[in-house]
């Protein structure tokens, strides 16, 4: 596994032990989760954060939160990870995919307003790779056509456009905290709003809609005799058992506390890739687009192959046998996944099954980008790291050059 101290130091083991010698007396008050919600907010510049149990049951429950449900429809991107459509579908609702600029790999504000109809409900925007969406144009659409907005901000820890952060244009905002993300819990996720009262609702959807948990508190106990009151109503809505457990607030606490550090280590990682591309004159890698004056936090250095003498498999063999970690492909989009067949089934069960479109030709610019984008890491520890990865790349150039 090698060493992780890099990731995990004195301070994630000082918080867990505190939640064990508690023996878990906390884990109905929550007083790590509370800390953590403090911390985030604070260096998120958001008013209100709600944490859950991963990056899924959070947008699926800032989904819940603005209205969406059967029949309505949600714009996403089909070029990101399946929970986007997941979430959209545990609503009985109907995602409709937008293609995304061949450039950035964001979706399209042009795309999102050829997707609309009377029952789009939503838009859920993809800061894909690090990369911030052109939230500008997409909020002048929402708010045209009266629109929520649930910002996925999964892979994008302090990222900006036009000067603003990631996480507060939209409604809501979502973060994950899954193994391959800036920060982790092992697991787990985080919504950020500015709304009390949606805030509210979040609060009470993520923890089986208990009365006493509100927009700024999860304690879902405060007072005993209250609580054990036979009286006691103690659940005033519908909700999920979405969560997150104090050991897994614990580790988070302390890595929100590094989040700069982390961000730091993989915009610098990315800057080395970047250079070798540059230095070394190669005009068949291209990597992700990043706006003048946007903030790309880096959680993969994307890039696509243009070169149709060199395979992409073929690159990514010479690249590992030169000392590289290997890179990653895109996604298959969304409508092309072979669950979407299951999907098409249960959609028919209720009556929707003919307004779920997973053809070819629906998004072409995602289709055709998919195909030649290199995900390359960016989670290496030191310079000693980034350089073999950087020189990696720069062989595997000179090679097919």
């Amino acid at each position: 596994m090698g060493d992780l101290s890099w990731r995990f130091n004195e301070k994630e083991y000082e918080y867990v032990k505190e939640v064990l010698d508690s023996g878990f007396a906390s884990g109905t008050s929550g007083n790590m989760n509370t800390r953590l919600e403090k911390a985030f907010a604070k260096k998120f510049n958001s008013k209100y954060v709600i944490t859950a149990n991963s990056g899924t049951t959070t947008l699926h429950a800032a989904l819940w939160a603005l209205g969406v449900r059967y029949g309505d429809e949600v714009i996403v991107s089909p070029l990101t990870v399946i929970s986007c459509m997941n979430a959209i579908l545990y609503c009985n609702a109907i995602p409709v995919f937008a293609d995304i600029d061949p450039e950035t790999f964001n979706i399209d504000p042009d795309s999102i307003i050829k997707c609309i109809t009377p029952k789009t409900k939503a838009i859920m925007p993809v800061h894909l790779y690090g990369q911030v969406c052109d939230m500008t144009e997409i909020m002048k659409i929402a708010k045209k056509h009266k629109l929520g907005v649930v910002e996925d901000c999964a892979q994008c820890y302090l990222g900006t456009h036009k000067g603003k952060i990631e996480g507060s244009f939209g409604d809501i905002a979502s973060w994950s905290f899954e193994n391959s993300k800036h920060l982790t819990t092992g697991d787990g996720g985080i919504l950020a709003c500015n709304d009390e009262k949606i805030a509210d609702n979040l609060r009470k959807l993520t923890c089986q809609g208990f009365r006493n948990a509100t927009a700024v508190s999860g304690k879902i106990r405060v007072s005993k005799d209250l609580f054990q009151n036979p009286k006691f109503k103690r659940h005033s809505q519908f909700g999920f058992m979405y969560r997150l457990p104090e050991v897994a607030a614990a580790v988070g606490l302390a890595q929100v506390e590094k989040v700069e550090w982390f961000v730091k280590l993989r915009v610098r990682m990315a800057t080395m890739y970047r250079e070798v591309i540059e230095d070394t004159k190669c005009d068949w890698i291209k990597p992700q687009k990043t706006p003048k004056g946007d903030v790309n936090s880096s959680y993969a250095f994307a890039a696509t192959l243009e070169n149709d003498q060199v395979g992409w498999e073929e690159f990514r063999f010479k690249f590992i046998e030169n000392g590289g970690d290997g890179f990653y492909a895109a996604w298959t989009l969304c409508y092309l996944e072979d669950s979407v067949e299951e999907i098409k089934e249960i959609l028919k069960s209720i009556g929707l099954k003919n307004r779920f479109k997973t053809h070819l030709g629906i998004c072409p610019n995602a289709e055709k980008v998919q195909k030649k984008i290199m995900q390359f890491t960016t989670n290496q520890k030191n310079e000693e790291e980034m350089k073999i990865q950087a020189d990696a790349l720069r062989e595997t150039i000179k090679f097919f050059s």
